[in-house]
């Protein structure tokens, strides 16, 4: 029988509450069994990216990076957010070490290969350095790992958290039972965006697309899961989206399944 392992992937909505942030690593340091943490940071970015004068471009949720837009978010992704995480994590008996996808060579990617849309430097997962990450599991160290990867050339790359968080679930399922938890600022996929109650509670896969059309699931989470049904079609045994409680009950929130 595999060894659990839970791999929470968190936002920038909470990332950018400092309670709510405290709320939900302090749940997060009281998972039982092995556990990995993916973060992204992208409201913080565009914060920092507006004091500096440095216009925000996204589009379908993703975003536009040129150099300076690459500078803030490794400040940001890299440094204040990932380090702020392990020292809280530490703070909650939680051994953490925080990553980026440079740190051991840990996930290598290539720039985004589009003719309709030109993303700058931004990277598509190409491989990942999972015996790594099996070496920090076992001694019982918690990686916190950031949206930055890197081509094998010097060059940091801007990634999709969610994508990372997908690309490792699939990797790690082949020696463990993962449950994938992506965390945000809603307490899951809402019918009514402006009714919190209006939770979603199951989508699957054939019901996708309209709710696409309905525009129920828009911008940054249409991405999202479509890295859900990959995961799943590839090995992840169970996904979740809701709010920080997700990480102590699952009853609250939104299942994907195939």
């Amino acid at each position: 029988m595999k060894n659990k392992l839970t791999i929470i992937k968190v936002g920038g909505g909470i990332l950018n509450e400092r309670k709510l942030f405290e709320i939900f690593l302090k749940n997060y340091s009281k998972i039982k069994g092995l556990k990995l943490l993916v973060h992204g940071g992208g409201i913080i970015a565009s914060n920092y990216m507006i004091r500096l004068g440095i216009p925000v471009k996204m589009i379908d949720g993703r975003r536009i990076t040129d150099s300076n837009t690459l500078d803030v978010a490794v400040m940001t992704y890299a440094g204040l957010v990932n380090k702020n995480i392990v020292s809280i994590l530490q703070k909650f008996n939680c051994n953490a070490i925080g990553l980026s996808g440079a740190d051991a060579n840990l996930i290598t990617s290539k720039i985004r290969e589009t003719k309709e849309i030109d993303y700058g430097l931004v990277g598509d997962i190409v491989s990942i350095n999972d015996n790594f990450i099996n070496q920090l599991l076992k001694l019982k160290i918690s990686p916190v790992i950031c949206s930055l990867t890197h081509n094998g050339n010097g060059q940091l790359l801007n990634t999709n958290a969610d994508s990372i968080a997908s690309e490792i679930s699939i990797k790690l399922s082949k020696n463990y039972d993962v449950t994938l938890k992506y965390c945000f600022d809603k307490p899951g996929v809402l019918v009514d965006e402006n009714d919190n109650l209006s939770i979603k509670k199951t989508i699957r896969k054939n019901d996708y697309k309209q709710l696409i059309k309905n525009n129920i699931i828009s911008d940054g989470m249409v991405p999202k899961i479509e890295n859900c049904y990959y995961a799943l079609e590839n090995g992840v045994s169970n996904i979740f989206i809701g709010d920080h409680d997700i990480i102590k009950s699952t009853e609250d929130c939104t299942k994907i399944v195939l």
